[in-house]
């Protein structure tokens, strides 16, 4: 894992590389999603927060429609596209992110100009805590201002999600962009997808005396791959064969007679996102009434039924979150899209190490590759830094 580069550092390096000082210097944050697991795209209920790991980008404006990219992680060199015939699929690697945002920016119309960029990011990559939409709100952030399209967060989301969609080619929804430029310190934010109205939630874990651990389990996923794929195209035939526009609109109350109509993979995957649905709403009434403490039972349902019903954990992930509960913890899940990723683990402060060490241990006992371990903090949104 990468570490943040100091603002003016990043600002020098950024002369030293293009010729002439930034624009200005903007970040936007990674996200854990404390519950709401493929949800977001079922136009259902979603808990991220936005951490305190983000994604930098110094930024200059250029007088023509070429693009230089460079990243501060090893063994990235410099990148040049052109803006002018930008298609979806173009570039990249990490590339993809800043044309990606470019392209959507171009779509709805805003006159994007070429640009320098220069990126540093300490989200960790493929650990499921959205190291790629860091990029692009950061970017995101500095097109809207130095172009003066002046669009509001609701509309940077969907410009994203249109990156990530159309020109990347990752099926995802909402969310992980919403908690990056939207989220606030020590507040979760409670986002409804299907009209992008936000409540922020506080969090406070330090206050009730507990950590929240991220275990990066080191096993890489990919949005893009055929897996996520599926599973959304699951959730669409079961709100097709149940009659509604989303599996929003499937409560609990209708899982019975579900289970009539369904086959019973499909039945699982439906049976997921509407329970997840709910187990959301009872952690935002819970956070509001009895605090972070009282959250647990549903971090770990929420697992097994990622696990059993809609079939993204992997063994990496399941020992990471039984071993962690085992230690100590009130309550562990897997988060992100799954397939791989990180685990979370809501711990008390006083079983924090013992927690750690189990898990090492279990992974070394397992064979697998050592996790990193470390707490996130509910963060302040993408903004400029300088």
């Amino acid at each position: 894992m990468s570490t943040a580069t100091d603002t003016s550092v990043l600002a020098a390096r950024f002369q030293e590389v293009f010729g002439a000082a930034p624009d200005g210097v903007w970040q936007a944050p990674g996200r854990v999603n404390l519950i709401g697991e493929h949800t977001d795209y079922n136009e259902g209920f979603v808990l991220p927060f936005a951490i305190d790991k983000t994604a930098k980008v110094a930024l200059r404006v250029r007088d023509d429609s070429t693009v230089r990219m460079l990243s501060t992680f090893g063994g990235h060199g410099l990148v040049e596209a052109e803006l002018n015939g930008l298609e979806p699929g173009s570039g990249q690697g990490w590339s993809r992110y800043p044309l990606g945002v470019a392209w959507a920016l171009k779509d709805r119309d805003v006159n994007v100009p070429g640009f320098d960029l220069l990126l540093d990011s300490d989200v960790p990559l493929g650990a499921g805590l959205s190291s790629s939409h860091a990029i692009e709100c950061a970017v995101i952030s500095a097109l809207n201002e130095l172009t003066g399209a002046g669009l509001a967060a609701e509309e940077l989301v969907l410009a994203t999600q249109r990156a990530e969609n159309v020109f990347v080619g990752a099926p995802t929804g909402i969310m992980d962009q919403s908690a990056s430029l939207r989220g606030a310190k020590g507040q979760a934010v409670f986002l409804d997808c299907r009209d992008q109205h936000v409540e922020l939630v506080p969090f406070d874990a330090e206050a009730s005396g507990l950590v929240l651990l991220v275990i990066d389990t080191k096993v890489s996923h990919s949005h893009a791959d055929g897996g996520y794929a599926s599973r959304r195209a699951s959730c669409e035939l079961g709100a097709e064969i149940l009659g509604v526009k989303a599996l929003r609109d499937v409560g609990v109350e209708r899982l019975e007679e579900a289970s009539g109509l369904l086959d019973e993979t499909t039945l699982r995957r439906v049976r997921h996102v509407v329970t997840e649905n709910d187990r959301v709403l009872q952690t935002v009434e819970i956070l509001g009434t009895q605090g972070p403490a009282s959250i647990g039972a549903l971090l770990d349902a929420s697992h097994v039924s990622m696990r059993d019903d809609f079939e993204i954990s992997c063994p990496e992930l399941d020992l990471a979150v039984d071993t962690s509960r085992s230690a100590g913890a009130i309550g562990a899940r897997m988060t992100g899209g799954g397939f791989g990723g990180s685990a979370i683990a809501l711990t008390p402060v006083g079983q924090e190490q013992q927690v750690r060490d189990a898990v090492v241990r279990s992974f070394a006992e397992a064979g697998f590759t050592a996790p990193d371990i470390f707490t996130v903090t509910p963060a302040a949104g993408a903004r400029r830094l300088a």
